[in-house]
Order: C-alpha cells, then structure tokens, then sequence
C-alpha cells in the first residue's frame, strides 16, 4: 500500500511539473506571437507602426532575388512602405502563423502571405530582448502564381 502512495505522489509531483511547463511554454509562445501578429497587422493596415512594433532596430532581412542572396536593413524595409493604405487587394490576401518555436529567449515563427499574385513563406527569427520578443531577423521565399490568361 505505501508504495501505491508513493507512486500517486510521485506521479503527481511529476504531473504539477508537466503542467506548469506546458502552462509556462504557452505563455511565451502567446508573447512571441505578439510581434508576429504586429508584422501581420503592419501588412494588412500598411501602417508602418505595427512593423517598427514587431521588428528590432539592428535587424535585417535576407533572401534570394534574381538568384543572388540579398539583404535589407528593418529601417530600409520599413521606410519602403507605402502611405499607410492597405494594398487594393486586401480583401483576396491571406496571411498567417502556420508555426512558431521556442526555446529559452530565442524563437522562430513561419508565417504565410498567400496573396492573389505570390505565395510569400517568411521564417522570423525572434529574440526576447529586455523581456520583450523582437523579430531580428527575417529570411522568405516567394512563389509566383500563374496569372489566368486574358
């Protein structure tokens, strides 16, 4: 009968650890979400705000244009935005969090852009600086659509 005891106790102990891991891995991956869903915000309003929200100020973008690797400081890339409008074809855009990972004070996110014209797939590299997560870095793919011929 006592180890009976023994083992609920121990199984319960181990239980009250599992469940404030899971509870704590869920708290940051609801914090890391926050400049992810800034970045998806920034792309829907065009409102610059909610990019400069999401991005550190010493980040940079990479990604392959014309088969050559290329990068853009966060600065660049949020002063190319336009006038604070939404695109004129907001309404057909798509975008999402497929997935985000953390570990310790440094995460990913995978982001889609599924827009009438492109499929853009966006890995975030996020740190938490200061108590706070930052995306630092940014490296995507595009995929053009074929266009219906006229």
């Amino acid at each position: 009968m006592k180890k009976f005891v023994v083992l609920f106790v121990l199984i319960g102990i181990g239980s009250l650890f599992y469940g404030y891991k899971v509870w704590a891995d869920g708290k940051e991956i609801d914090a890391v979400k926050i400049p992810l869903e800034n970045y998806l915000k920034g792309h829907e309003t065009g409102n610059a705000e909610f990019m400069k929200k999401a991005f550190h100020t010493e980040g940079k973008m990479m990604f392959i244009r014309d088969g050559k690797y290329t990068t853009r400081t966060f600065e660049e890339y949020i002063g190319g935005m336009k006038d604070g409008k939404p695109a004129a074809d907001e309404a057909q855009r798509k975008r999402w969090i497929e997935s985000i990972e953390v570990s310790g004070n440094a995460a990913i996110g995978k982001i889609i852009l599924d827009y009438p014209t492109a499929k853009f797939v966006d890995y975030m590299t996020l740190l938490k600086i200061d108590g706070e997560w930052k995306i630092v870095n940014k490296s995507f793919y595009v995929e053009p659509k074929q266009q219906p011929k006229k």
